[in-house]
């Protein structure tokens, strides 16, 4: 027969060995679930398309099409880059697009300084009236040379209505459709932004 004092021990431990349950199940099943099954969570915490692992771009010097005050080699790093690809007669999608580049610096308030606009022009340069008017500031690159090639095959094929963010090491990170609502774009920048010590 068991003492009073060997039955509060044995009460003890089972309340222990169930408080330690408590705290371990979830994380078993969360291992469980995360390594051992195909479930993921639906929703992602940045809105835009993460290009994973990020691509290096190449440091390779572009002329400016439009003439800029930034030195041509410094262009592509030291700066988080929003980059538009696209044709330099600029149709109402590339219009549009740029738009949402600029509003979206424009967004950033007192972090606009540390972001860049830049769009690499593939072919029929340039639109200068229109560029120059509507988009002051925008470093606009002729990439229809033979030695762009390199770079721009680091950028997603699908490139009609999309904007890249690039980091001041000259790594492309995402992928945003600018038809879409551009608020997501905006609140994935802010948050680099603010988790960067870098440009």
């Amino acid at each position: 027969m068991s003492t009073p004092e060997q039955q509060l021990r044995a009460r003890n431990l089972r309340t222990l060995g169930l408080l330690a349950g408590l705290f371990l199940l979830p994380l078993v099943l969360a291992f469980w679930m995360y390594y051992g099954s195909d479930w993921r969570p639906l929703r992602s915490v940045n809105h835009g398309e993460l290009i994973s692992p990020a691509r290096p771009l190449p440091p390779i010097t572009l002329q400016p099409a439009i003439p800029t005050s930034v030195p041509a080699p410094q262009l592509l790093h030291r700066k988080w880059l929003l980059v538009y690809v696209g044709d330099g007669r600029c149709d109402d999608a590339c219009r549009h697009t740029l738009y949402v580049m600029r509003q979206t610096r424009v967004a950033l308030n007192n972090e606009m300084p540390r972001v860049t606009r830049v769009f690499l022009v593939t072919s029929n340069c340039c639109d200068r009236d229109f560029l120059e008017h509507e988009h002051p500031g925008l470093v606009v690159l002729d990439a229809s040379a033979p030695e762009a090639s390199q770079l721009l095959a680091q950028f997603p094929t699908e490139r009609d209505r999309s904007l890249f963010i690039v980091d001041p090491l000259g790594n492309l990170l995402m992928r945003y459709d600018a038809s879409t609502n551009p608020k997501g774009l905006l609140e994935d920048l802010k948050k680099l932004l603010t988790l960067s010590h870098i440009g």
